[in-house]
């Protein structure tokens, strides 16, 4: 990273330069070191897994600090990480074939991690929302094969409490811990930093401590939100109470189960098919079927036919497009109303056509965000509506956002083509991005602002991709979280 990046970086994000040395992490690990400590987790998610290696120096006894765990870099500076694909679901009819598909990571890691260190490294299969569609009797078969044939190949720290089907909320709760422990967000108050009051556990006396920051996550399928809440909350009936205790979890990420020092208190949400991609379908269905209504009432209305297209307000204006289901087809016309297109998808909120508890924005719980005191990073398509195309990535202004949205979406189809082809938009955009931003930011901007009651004029929302020039995964988290008693040790 150089000098002149290292400044930018200290300008966006407040103290940073506190936690300058967590960017010296970006060198290579010394595995020569015999007081380094390893572990290893696999994240094995819908549509592939991943390694990730991570690394620790011994703790420094002081029970208010957690462990120091980074991410181990190889020779030439680069993440241990390896990927392969499909998902690990792909072995879901034949499961004594889990560990040949896992055999090829579990390599990649013990070639990292020195040999000698190899039984006292903790190793970790984490399996997401691949495996969770998945029957139950699959899942187990899965694991059993892992639990009974890791051990005879490789020395790791490995159990069957160590191979698991994680639910949505622990892996909301995994990326929570990942992304404030980056930040320095877990350790201990001092000048400047802005704090929070905190009421924990059975205390009698609140904690007064650094003010960790929630995060919102929005994949091309699912939408995830998380937080801490720092005083309980009182419940009008005793239905309602059941019903946020799913969405709450409590969790000591201290090293002694007796202090309360990093007893947390975080909300995470995960709603099903409220994601970008899956939006886009269930408001493409919603005007198939209000096409067909329209045709069995009038006969022939528009986008039966390419000449008499429906106009579509979330389309760029000008953009021909066509939406087949079962057979169905219908025809549609942008003609890029912004401010109409966000009206049509407040209906989208509500629900989300899917068997899941959490299959709506408007009537799900949601425990109280202090807007006056905390603050939000926003991830995955959060930021890529806000970067690729409008350029507006980090600090998120509410009415900045809209005009540009606003005048992206007034644009003509030819004209967007035109900039896209000409590189005026970020590396990352694609056909795909440049077509349906408007539609995207508007759903962004309605799960914010309607969904999720972001006031308009909240200051404290910047939307990332990096945190200190590298990803933050939930990894890190459950790392972070499953090692927390080893100091005890």
């Amino acid at each position: 990273m150089t000098p002149g990046r290292l400044l930018a970086a200290s300008l966006v994000l407040p103290g940073l330069e506190r936690y300058l040395a967590r960017v010296g992490d970006l060198e290579a690990t010394d595995t020569r070191d015999p007081m380094l400590n390893y572990g290893v987790v696999v994240d094995c998610g819908s549509s592939g897994s991943r390694v990730f290696v991570y690394f620790w120096p011994p703790h420094n006894g002081n029970p208010h600090d957690l462990l120091d765990i980074k991410q181990m870099r190889d020779h030439s500076s680069q993440p241990v990480v390896k990927k392969i694909k499909p998902g690990i679901s792909v072995v879901a009819a034949t499961p004594e074939q889990a560990m040949s598909y896992m055999r090829p990571l579990l390599r990649f890691a013990a070639a990292h991690v020195p040999a000698q260190k190899h039984k006292e490294t903790p190793l970790y299969i984490l399996c997401t929302a691949g495996m969770r569609l998945l029957p139950e009797r699959q899942q187990a078969a899965i694991l059993e094969d892992l639990v009974r044939h890791v051990p005879l190949e490789f020395d790791f720290l490995f159990s069957e409490t160590h191979a698991e089907v994680i639910s949505g909320k622990q892996e909301g709760v995994y990326a929570w811990i990942g992304i404030n422990f980056v930040l320095g967000r877990f350790d201990h108050p001092d000048g400047g930093d802005a704090v929070v009051t905190v009421a924990v556990g059975a205390q009698t006396e609140a904690v007064v401590r650094k003010r960790t920051v929630g995060i919102l996550d929005m994949g091309g399928a699912s939408l995830q939100i998380a937080y801490e809440v720092p005083s309980p909350s009182t419940f009008p009936s005793p239905q309602q109470e059941e019903a946020a205790k799913s969405l709450l979890a409590e969790f000591n990420l201290g090293c002694d189960a007796q202090r309360s020092a990093h007893v947390y208190r975080v909300y995470v949400s995960t709603f099903l098919g409220f994601g970008g991609n899956f939006a886009r379908q269930r408001y493409e269905d919603a005007l198939l079927n209000h096409s067909q209504a329209q045709h069995s009432l009038q006969g022939q209305p528009a986008g039966l036919t390419a000449d008499m297209p429906m106009l579509d307000p979330c389309l760029p204006v000008g953009l021909a497009d066509t939406v087949e289901r079962g057979g169905r087809q219908l025809h549609l016309r942008g003609h890029g109303d912004w401010q109409a297109c966000t009206q049509r998808l407040h209906l989208l909120l509500a629900d989300a056509d899917t068997n899941s508890s959490q299959a709506s924005l408007a009537g799900t719980y949601q425990a109280p965000i202090d807007f006056g005191n905390s603050e939000f990073y926003g991830f995955s398509e959060f930021f890529y509506c806000t970067e690729d195309v409008l350029r507006l990535g980090g600090r998120y202004h509410a009415s900045t956002f809209a005009r540009a949205a606003q005048d992206y979406c007034s644009q003509s189809w030819a004209v967007l083509t035109q900039r896209f082809q000409d590189g005026l938009y970020s590396s990352h955009a694609d056909q795909h991005r440049v077509k349906y931003q408007c539609f995207k930011s508007a759903w962004m901007h309605q799960v914010l602002h309607q969904g999720f009651h972001f006031p308009l004029d909240y200051p404290s929302l910047r939307t990332a991709q990096l945190v200190y020039d590298r990803e933050v995964q939930w990894t890190l988290g459950a790392i972070l979280y499953k090692t927390r008693f080893l100091p005890l040790r």
